[in-house]
Parts: structure tokens; sequence; C-alpha cells
């Protein structure tokens, strides 16, 4: 059996805005390297691509939501799903990366071979074909959700319900709710976004929460973007509307974790008056303060427009039971219904829902740390990519690209393979296991996810411009991420079949 290196110097997995993110990074700054993203679906964009309910759009600005090294044009700094789409098959254009991308692709496993100092991973192919792969580097770019399945909580009665029943994940792009009563279960992101869009398609909407939502509108248009563009050089002017929003979007969270008294103040003045007469503090007084969950944002307004316009309302109570033309809530109070959505929430997945293993020894990552907001104690050649919670997730995803090269050069010039963030059994940290956030996927989802300490290089932490500093001035080789060679050359497996792009 012939002697040689893994197939790929680097396996991505996912190619969503994280994945698509690092194969550029690895694309412009290490050349020669052999890299794919492995991408599950037939079409890229993740959750761009997966998520299709009516009017789905942005929750952060496009201008920090796209590429730091390709800078977002649009008109829009809230843009729709389909232009976020056609932006990621830009950005992939632009260097090139479709040739590196083998959709249809699922990864089921990955066990670290410590012998070969490799990743062997196993897919399976469009044609549900088995196939056989190594990788010296394993990227975990695929989110943080779980694709097949939405948290979906059952309600008493539901198989009563005489009309349908809609997860937002799963859109029937064939409905039609004009004319008809819907209730939109829930008061987040998701409910924001779909009460709206569904009053324009002709629905009269009620969104029922359990507990009301932050919410906060914001133009969808940049008028000072536009203004820069139009006077400045394009990379300048995109250079500065990204970190005029970035610092902007810091002290705004900064602000509301220290005063959330005020900032919620101020935040239900704005309501009330977008609101008019519409207006009910009840209605839109949460339980906890600004940015102890993700802020709502509502892209001119729309949602409290058709408030006012009586096209939608907010019901607040507890469901008891749902019936075949209403949801009867526990205070007695019935909300006609002809379609029930339930935006509930999102079911929390942890690496793509790989089963990862180390010498045929099953990982769980609930079992180690996170090491400098992308790699895990002890395990070696991984990066994990876990977005902002406070920000776009973008940024975070061009922080870890950014790190993973530079690791990658490291390698490359020193002649080492493996790199290892090394914590001992006994490493005497304090940890710190408190969800930055109370969302309910978060919260539901806790003991799945890697562990944080108070160190800062053993956490995941929330802090853009923080952590943007602290990767630039730590050194690679701070006393804990070790770098070794491989022990010995890789022979193939005899069924691996798998042509690797040059």
């Amino acid at each position: 059996m012939t002697i040689h290196t893994p197939d790929l110097d680097v396996a991505i997995i996912g190619a969503g805005i994280s994945g698509i993110s690092m194969a550029a990074h690895i694309a412009r700054d290490c050349p020669g390297h052999r890299f794919a993203l492995l991408e599950r679906r037939a079409s890229l964009g993740g959750t761009w691509d997966l998520f299709r309910y009516p009017g789905v759009r942005s929750d952060s600005d496009m201008h920090t939501l796209g590429f730091g090294f390709a800078p977002w044009r649009g008109a829009d700094a809230i843009a729709d799903g389909a232009a976020i789409r056609d932006y990621l098959n830009e950005t992939v254009s632009l260097f090139d990366l479709d040739r590196h991308i083998r959709r249809n692709t699922r990864v089921t496993a990955a066990d670290w071979d410590s012998t070969a100092a490799c990743w062997r991973l196993v897919l399976i192919d469009a044609a549900g074909a088995e196939q056989r792969l190594t990788a010296r580097f394993l990227v975990l770019a695929a989110g943080y959700y779980d694709h097949d399945a939405a948290h979906d909580p059952p309600l008493a009665g539901e198989q009563d319900f005489a009309g349908p029943i809609v997860l937002p994940q799963f859109w029937p792009q064939d409905l039609d709710v004009a004319g008809r009563q819907v209730v939109v279960i829930g008061s987040g992101a998701t409910a924001a976004t779909l009460v709206p869009a569904l009053a324009q398609r002709g629905a009269q909407v009620t969104m029922l929460q359990r507990t009301p939502t932050w919410f906060i509108a914001s133009p969808r248009q940049d008028r000072l973007a536009q203004l820069l563009h139009r006077v400045l050089p394009a990379r300048l002017a995109a250079r500065l509307v990204r970190a005029r929003n970035i610092r902007l979007g810091a002290w705004f969270y900064n602000r509301a974790r220290r005063a959330p008294d005020k900032v919620g103040a101020w935040l239900k003045r704005r309501a009330a008056r977008a609101l008019g007469p519409a207006w009910n503090e009840a209605t839109f007084t949460p339980p906890y303060g600004p940015w102890q969950q993700r802020l709502c944002l509502v892209p001119d307004g729309d949602l409290f427009a058709a408030i006012r316009a009586g096209q939608a309302r907010v019901v607040t109570g507890h469901i008891a039971r749902i019936e075949a033309g209403d949801v009867v809530l526990a205070d007695g109070q019935r909300v006609p219904a002809d379609v029930i959505v339930k935006a509930t929430g999102l079911k929390l997945a942890v690496a793509g829902k790989i089963a990862l293993s180390r010498d045929g020894m099953a990982v769980n990552l609930a079992e180690h740390v996170n090491y400098k907001d992308c790699m895990l104690s002890n395990l070696p050649n991984l990066v994990q990519v876990f977005g902002y919670l406070n920000a776009s997730w973008t940024l975070r995803a061009d922080l870890v690209a950014a790190f993973t090269t530079r690791v990658l050069t490291h390698m490359a010039r020193t002649g080492t393979h493996v790199a290892t963030p090394v914590l001992a059994a006994d490493h005497g940290l304090e940890m710190d296991d408190t969800p930055a956030f109370s969302s309910g996927y978060l919260l539901r989802g806790q003991a799945m996810l890697p562990r944080s300490s108070t160190d800062r290089r053993w956490r995941l932490n929330h802090d853009y411009l923080a952590d943007r500093a602290f990767l630039a001035k730590d050194p690679l080789e701070d006393g804990v991420l070790r770098f070794d060679r491989a022990p010995q050359p890789l022979a193939p497996a005899p069924d691996c079949v798998i042509d690797t792009p040059r």
C-alpha cells in the first residue's frame, strides 16, 4: 500500500457563512493548501438556503453580517433571504470556491487517528453510498441548530385542529394565507418577521406570545452608508461603515447590560410612538432586561405598522389546548385560527450532528473547554465556528478563519502537523458555564455545549472588539497550543475514492 499524505489539508463541514469565510481565507492566505467544503445540501448558503418562510431577512445589518474581505454592496442594510443568498454565491465566485464545494455530501462521522495524525471522515454521497476521506485539519462550520428538526413542543389537542400547523423552518411554499386567520405562536425574531409578512399577504395575524420580547425599529436602508459610498472609494466607505456599526452595536449592547432600566424605558418609548393608540405597556414589557436575549430587529417598523393598521395584534397568554378552529388560552380566552405557525424556536445541535471520536473513542464536546473562541481542549486539529449572539455571526466567523490560517501557516513553516490546545486534568481553571443569554434554545441545549472558564484563553467570549485585539496580540505559541509532527506517514484506506480539488 502506497504511503501518502491525507486527501485534504483541511475539510470544512458546511458551505454557509462560516464555511465560505473559512474557505475564502484559506484560498487567499494559505496558497497550496488542499481544502474542500463538504455541504450536505444541494445548494450553498446554510441558513439562508434552508429558511424560506415569508419575509425571511437578516436580523443584523449587512455591513457586519457581510464578510470583512468582501464588503456588502447592496442597497438595503437589512436584506431579505434571496439577496443574502445572491451575495454568498457572488462571494463564492469571487474567490473561485465553487470547485472546492462538494454538494449533497453528508459527513456522518469523524475519527481522529493519532497514529497518522489526521481525521478519518465517513461521508454519504447523493446516491446514498458511503465513502471515506482523510483530512489533516477539520473545521466544523455547520452552525448551531438542527437542520432536520425545529423545536416543536407538543400542544394539547393539536390533532383536532382543522387547518395546517406550520413550522417556519420547513415552510410550505404553496401555503395561501390570504383572507385567513393566522396565529403565530412565539415572539422572537422569526415571529417578528413573519407577522408583517403574512399581513402583507392578506392574512389577519395574531402573534401569540407567552412572554413579551424587546423590539427595536431600524431603517432598512442606511443613508449614511449610501452617502459615504457616493463620496468615497468603495473599499474605504465599506470599512468606515463596518467600523461604525461594530462600535455602535457594542456600545448599545454594553449600555443595555449596564443600565437595563434606562435602555428598556427608551425602547418602550420608541415602541409607544410607533404604535400610537395600539400601544399596550404590558404587551411590550418583557420580564428580563434588554439584551439578556437577542434584541428583535424591526426593519422600518413593519411589525408596528401592521399592528397599528389593524392587520395584526399581539395576545399574551399560555396555551391550554388547541381545538378545531381556535387556540384556547389558560385564562379561557379563545383565539380564532385557520392556520397555526409554531415559531417556537430552534433545536440546538453541535458539530453538525457528526459522530466525533478520537482513536475510536466517542468525543463529547461538553467535556471539553473552549480555547480562543474556536478550538477545544485536548482535541487536535479541530476548529468549531460558533458566532456571536450579541452581534453578527460573521464577525466571529471571520476572526476564527483568520486565526485558523495563522495556525496553518505556522504549521507549514515549522514542518509540524498537529496543533492541540493542551489542558491538564488538574488545570485549576474557574469554570463559568452560565449562558451569556437566556434564550430558550441555549438553555435547552446548554448540556451539549463545550465549557467556558473565566480565563480569557479558555472561554467563548462575546465581545468582538476585545476578541479581535486579544487574538491579534496573543502569540500562537502561548504555552498552551502545542505543535507536533505526525508520528508516521498516512496509509490510505482501501476504499478511498474521493477526488480532491487541487
